[in-house]
C-alpha cells in the first residue's frame, strides 16, 4: 500500500481510521519528526512498523522551538525526500501541517511549561526551547491518539517513538506523559551513529570537512567515560572534558555526568571512586557554527 501525505487533523484522524479498519489493527505507532530525516529517523520509524499495524510520521517544523527567526529560516525542508525515505521503511502515512493548521490562531497564548526539568543543559543555552517542544508534542500526541469503536471492540495501543539522541526532550516527554496522564507509551530508540562514530543529526550537513572531523572528538571523549563505567573504573570526568577542548574547533558547552530521569549531576564522589551503578553521559558543544550534542548511557 502506498503511502498517503495529509496536511490536516482532520484529515489525520480520518485516515489514521480508515488505514486501522482496513488493517483490521489494534496498534498505532506515532513517530514526530521536524523532517530532514536521515538514517538516525529511519530507524525511529522502521522500530513502529515493527510493533504497530498502522505508523503515522509527522514532519512540522515547528517556530515556537527556534530562538531566532534565521535559524527557523535555515532549517531545511525537504519534504519529498522525507516521504520517500518513509515509505521505504513501511510507514502508512505522513501528518505534515502547515503552521496555520497547528496554530490557527497564531502563536499559543497557553503553552506547555517544561519547569524546572526544560531550565537545565540545553534549556539553559536555548531559553523557551522544550516550552515550544512540549507545546507541538503534546498537540501531535493529541491528534495521533486512535478512534475508539473499531473493528473487535477495545481502544487500540497507542505508541509514540523519539530518539535517546536528544535525551533531555525525551526525559521531559515521559515527564509529561506520565504527569499529564496522556494515553500513550513513549518509546526511546537507540542514537544511530555513522561510521566513524558521529551521532548522526540534521544538523551535520553543514559541517565543513574539517569540522566534521573535529567533531567526532564528542564521541570519542564520551566512548572514554563508556570505557571507564564498564571496567568499574572512577569516570574521571575533567579529563575527558580536556580531552574535548583541546580540540580547536570545538567550543565546549557542557558535559556532565547526570541521573538518566532527573538529569542532576552524580554526586561529586561517584567521579573519583570506581562507578557502579547506572548514569547518563552528555554533551553539547559548537562545532564551528553547528551546535551539536550527544550522549551515552553509563551501565554497571
Amino acid at each position: 500500500m502506498a503511502i498517503r501525505l495529509v496536511t490536516t487533523a482532520d484529515s489525520l484522524r480520518a485516515q489514521s481510521r480508515l488505514l486501522l479498519t482496513q488493517k483490521n489493527g489494534s496498534s498505532l505507532g506515532l513517530v514526530p519528526t521536524m523532517g530532514a530525516l536521515h538514517a538516525g529517523h529511519g530507524r525511529l520509524a522502521r522500530a513502529a512498523v515493527e510493533q504497530n499495524d498502522v505508523v503515522v510520521t509527522s514532519i512540522f517544523v515547528n517556530p515556537l522551538q527556534f530562538g531566532e527567526a534565521q535559524d527557523l529560516d535555515r532549517y531545511p525542508r525537504t519534504l519529498e525526500a522525507d516521504v520517500a525515505l518513509l515509505e521505504e521503511q513501511g510507514v502508512d502515512l505522513v501528518f505534515a501541517p502547515s503552521v496555520e493548521e497547528m496554530y490557527p490562531g497564531g502563536q499559543p497564548m497557553v503553552r506547555v511549561t517544561s519547569g524546572p526539568l526544560g531550565e537545565k543543559w540545553e534549556g539553559a543555552s536555548r531559553p523557551g526551547h522544550f516550552d515550544g517542544a512540549l507545546t507541538v508534542v503534546a498537540k501531535l500526541l493529541h491528534y495521533g491518539i486512535p478512534g475508539t469503536g473499531l473493528p473487535g471492540g477495545g481502544q487500540p495501543a497507542y505508541r509514540a517513538y523519539f530518539g535517546q539522541k536528544d535525551a533531555q526532550q525525551l526525559a521531559l516527554v515521559q515527564r509529561m506523559v506520565a504527569d499529564l496522564n496522556f494515553p500513550v507509551e513513549i518509546v526511546p530508540v537507540p542514537i544511530v551513529r555513522s561510521a566513524d562514530g558521529l551521532a548522526l543529526s540534521s544538523r551535520n550537513r553543514f559541517l565543513s570537512e574539517d569540522e566534521r572531523q573535529a567533531a567526532l572528538v564528542l564521541s570519542r571523549a564520551l566512548r572514554l567515560l563508556e570505557d571507564r563505567a564498564g571496567a568499574h573504573e572512577p569516570l574521571d570526568v575533567e579529563s575527558a572534558q580536556a580531552l574535548v577542548r583541546s580540540q580547536p574547533l570545538v567550543e565546549l558547552d557542557y558535559f556532565e555526568v547526570v541521573d538518566p530521569r532527573t538529569l542532576e549531576p552524580l554526586a561529586e564522589n561517584c567521579r573519583h571512586t570506581p562507578f557502579r551503578g547506572e548514569a547518563l553521559a552528555i554533551i553539547a558543544a559548537k562545532v564551528g557554527p553547528v551546535r551539536l550534542i550527544d550522549n551515552v548511557p553509563l551501565n554497571s
